[in-house]
């Protein structure tokens, strides 16, 4: 194993792509991971997405010193973060970048020390830190390459007692988290943040290839490069002209075909030509493809050098330097006209309210309730920092308050906090259910902060329940539930399985009601109908006929029924 005591900008531009790449591939593996088995698990899509913004900035920076670029990439996971997973994942980076300020290059005790800053970072961002998570796993992972890093200045072989100390640490999350062990799982966050350190590692040691995370096809190398740009935030204030390499250029190369074919396919020496011409650099390949995408000035010799190895199947060049000024002219256009509306719909001294929600009548429900935005997403695609800072801006308000309406937003939400021009408060609604009922103490004159108070107590008198299909086989809590059974989540648990749909969501009612309650509100989804919503009236009225029942479509997806209890 050939030694290396210094990470250049090459190395980490490697280390931060093929990290992206090996989310990407991985990401329904560790989304099968959730400890719930509900169809819209997406730790590992949140973390696929948080690190693909990540390498895109990084790829997009304009410098070649290791500070720059994980500045770049620090902002880019910030910016991209979804879910906790995510924006936990970018405060790591965040740590990182901090550690690494002023240095070109890295040693292995820069890496080790960007490591700890990492974890600890990371730590200080979570109120209630829990281990058995992904942070159990950047801790060990750190805490090895201090120890290493006393001993050695190989990065490789630091790199290596790093990745067997984060895979000792994640197989130990069942052991410190019960709720685990029970459904018989690592941590999904955990596991994805393995994928991470073990892509760093194999860029070190030469041994990273995609055929190592799996055989992709044609079809599943496009779409990996496709989730690698995914995620990738515009920069409206770039110069066009200060771009530096104005081509993006991709090809492919169908390897050992052709004409022109004169070379044997060597990832190494075909990757360390192309290296020298541009940056942004990413190859993949498999048996008989490789692909490429670089940022260059000379396209024309990206195609000779691709022709040495075999036939070109496939060519895109793009002037980066003509799209920019592209976004720079449409985003100015879009702004102006988000800044119309907004001075429209919402006076400048007033409190916007922003709503997350899947589902066009939900929206239509917050909206008629004087939520002023809604956000598409939440249990099936978490937003990212960068969607909520845009959306508090758009509203063009003096101060802005966010309803996540899921508990893995809230740590995106509480970031973009940070990130905006105006005091916004965050009230921590848990369910769509209990954003509509916050909204029943907004007032559009009151002070931001009396408006948070007064909503964070009003949704503590609704009862919540959330009816989905189980996509796989588990027991939690004493209860078998099989793949195709029907559950009632109360108020973040389960509670009720059962085979029929109907049943499923009256059994959940009859567990919320007691002798206070007075109303019902049944939303029903895009699955179902409002004929089923009356028969699930009619059961409720049979449990109690002096309630009142309330029937919405919501049109919302996964779940068929959302029903709050007040």
């Amino acid at each position: 194993m050939t030694k290396m005591t210094t990470i250049t900008n090459v190395e980490f531009g490697k280390m931060i792509n093929a990290a992206a790449a090996a989310l990407a591939a991985n990401a329904d593996t560790i989304n099968k991971l959730n400890v719930f088995p509900v169809p819209d698990g997406d730790t590992g899509t949140n973390m696929s997405l948080s690190m693909a913004s990540g390498a895109q900035y990084e790829r997009d920076a304009l410098d070649t010193d290791i500070s720059t670029l994980a500045k770049a990439t620090s902002k880019g996971l910030l910016m991209g973060a979804r879910g906790n997973s995510g924006v936990i994942l970018s405060q790591i980076f965040r740590g990182f970048s901090n550690s690494v300020e002023g240095k070109k290059t890295l040693s292995a005790r820069d890496l080790a020390d960007a490591l700890m800053s990492g974890a600890q970072v990371a730590y200080k961002s979570v109120m209630k830190p829990t281990e058995g998570t992904i942070l159990t796993v950047i801790r060990e992972a750190a805490s090895k390459a201090n120890k290493v890093a006393d001993e050695t200045d190989d990065l490789v072989n630091l790199m290596h007692a790093v990745n067997e100390a984060a895979q000792i640490a994640l197989a130990s999350t069942p052991d410190l988290l019960p709720v685990l062990k029970q459904v018989g799982v690592v941590d999904s966050g955990g596991q994805g943040l393995v994928f991470v350190l073990q892509a760093f590692y194999q860029v070190l040691s030469g041994d990273f290839n995609e055929a190592d995370l799996k055989t992709p096809d044609n079809a599943e190398l496009d779409q990996m490069v496709k989730e690698l740009h995914a995620g990738a935030q515009a920069n409206s204030h770039l110069d066009p002209q200060s771009i530096e390499y104005g081509y993006c250029t991709e090809i492919m190369v169908q390897i050992a075909k052709g004409t022109t074919y004169d070379h044997e396919f060597d990832y190494e020496t075909f990757y360390h030509h192309l290296s020298q011409l541009g940056d942004s650099l990413l190859v993949i390949n498999d048996d008989e493809i490789v692909k490429v995408h670089v940022h260059t000035e000379n396209p024309g010799e990206i195609l000779r050098w691709g022709t040495h190895f075999g036939s070109l199947v496939k060519v895109k060049v793009d002037n980066m330097r003509d799209q920019q000024q592209a976004v720079i002219d449409a985003q100015r256009t879009e702004e102006a006209q988000m800044a119309k509306m907004a001075a429209a719909a919402v006076p400048a001294s007033d409190t916007a309210v922003i709503a997350i929600s899947s589902g066009d009548g939900v929206a239509e429900l917050f909206k008629s309730l004087g939520v002023h935005t809604v956000i598409s997403g939440g249990q099936t695609m978490n937003p990212s920092t960068a969607d909520i800072v845009d959306a508090i801006k758009a509203t063009g308000a003096k101060s802005a308050l966010i309803l996540p309406n899921n508990s893995n937003i809230f740590m995106a939400a509480d970031q973009a906090v940070d990130l905006a021009d105006i005091p916004v408060c965050v009230v921590k609604t848990r369910t769509v259910q209990q954003g509509l009922t916050a909204m029943m103490g907004y007032n559009p004159e009151a002070k931001l902060s009396d408006n948070a108070d007064e909503m964070a107590s009003v949704m503590l008198d609704v009862k919540s329940a959330q009816i989905t299909k189980a996509v796989r086989d588990t027991k939690l809590n004493d209860m078998i539930i099989k793949h195709g059974d029907w559950m009632g989540i109360l108020d973040g648990e389960i509670e009720v399985v059962t085979k029929k749909l109907l049943d499923a969501a009256s059994q959940s009612v009859a567990k919320m009601i007691d002798d206070d309650s007075e109303i019902v509100t049944i939303i029903y989804g895009e699955n179902t109908n409002q004929k089923d919503a009356e028969k699930l009236q009619e059961a409720v009225l049979a449990l109690n006929d002096g309630l009142e029942v309330e029937i919405h479509n919501g049109k919302q997806p996964l779940y068929p029924f959302l029903i709050s209890v007040e």
